[in-house]
């Protein structure tokens, strides 16, 4: 796969334009998605209603799964729109999957960037040292990483930053290496007629296989940013 990746130099900050055209892509879609399900409410959900009602309640229960409603009840929005928002990214890069352009790559999902993984990652961590000296206090806060001993205060630390790259990383890892493969496929089905008939299956396999890893994705990184924001605002940790 001889390509690069389509840059936008601005000062010291350099942008991949792939990376930025397809967050945008994922957002607005997301955006739709919510639009289109919310915009007629009924009694009796039907259609767009009935699955974001189904999100909205399947993500109720990760958050209930980890700490009681009445603290949780507060990351129900940011936990449907992680899961959404993941969910679409990882998917994305499935249709016209790897599009060049004077050899540079314009579509592709945009978690397979670390770049966007490791910043989701980065935001949930910040958001939950946030709430938790919001709602436990500084004191607090800064004592848990002294507990039970003081002596764990480095490895505390550590933590914190373990954390932070294997959430992302989890994310980047595995969406980055089934595009990579479903690359591969596609240029061996690329190289003649016995090569399309030998990819065929193989990359159907591949591509259902990879809508199921999208959503499971999507599920971890959203469950485990509701285990990260209980460890800082429950009350029994």
């Amino acid at each position: 796969m001889d390509h690069g990746a389509p840059e936008l130099k601005l000062g010291f900050l350099t942008f991949n334009l792939s990376t930025v055209l397809m967050l945008v892509i994922t957002a607005i879609i997301v955006f739709l998605i919510a639009f289109f399900a919310t915009r007629n409410l009924k009694l009796k959900p039907t259609g767009m209603q009935n699955f974001m009602e189904w999100v909205m309640d399947f993500v109720k229960g990760i958050i209930q799964s980890n700490m009681d409603w009445k603290t949780g009840g507060r990351f129900h929005i940011l936990g449907i729109t992680l899961i959404m928002f993941i969910a679409v990214a990882n998917l994305l890069g499935l249709p016209f999957s790897g599009i060049v352009i004077n050899h540079e790559l314009w579509w592709k999902s945009p978690t397979a960037d670390p770049t966007v993984t490791l910043t989701l990652a980065a935001m949930v961590m910040v958001l939950a040292t946030y709430y938790g000296i919001k709602m436990r206090g500084a004191k607090h806060y800064f004592g848990t990483f002294f507990q039970p001993m003081s002596f764990m205060f480095p490895l505390k630390i550590v933590e914190e930053f373990a954390n932070t790259l294997t959430l992302g990383l989890r994310l980047y890892g595995n969406i980055y290496a089934g595009e990579i493969l479903l690359g591969l496929i596609a240029g061996i089905a690329g190289t003649g007629f016995l090569g399309f008939l030998g990819g065929l299956i193989p990359g159907m396999a591949w591509i259902g296989f990879s809508i199921f890893i999208g959503f499971i994705q999507a599920f971890i990184f959203t469950m485990l940013t509701m285990v990260y924001l209980s460890h800082k605002v429950s009350e029994d940790h």
